[in-house]
């Protein structure tokens, strides 16, 4: 099973971060908490103390067009809110 990991760059994620240590990720809806973990301490080299998994419900849209009135709803997703270490950091813009 192969699992994607995003991070997730908003001001909420990044008051999490600076306040409590915590990363922001969008994970794919299969994973479990275990491959979650594992995953970021692979590719970051941190060590992870806890990780909580949410899904995020799609909302509904609609919009008023030419062609009548268009209803719509955006697809869900699943994310993970990664604790780290006392000192660990991740850096998402070093490879910008």
């Amino acid at each position: 099973m192969d699992i994607q990991i995003i991070p997730v760059v908003t001001e909420k994620a990044n008051r999490l971060t600076d306040k409590l240590n915590r990363y922001t990720f969008r994970v794919t809806e299969s994973a479990n908490k275990f491959q979650i973990k594992d995953l970021v301490e692979k590719l970051y080299g941190v060590k992870v103390e806890a990780v909580n998994t949410m899904v995020v419900r799609g909302k509904n849209k609609s919009r008023y067009t030419k062609s009548g009135f268009l209803r719509g709803k955006t697809a869900g997703w699943k994310k993970a809110v990664v604790t780290l270490a006392e000192g660990a950091t991740i850096d998402f813009y070093s490879n910008i």
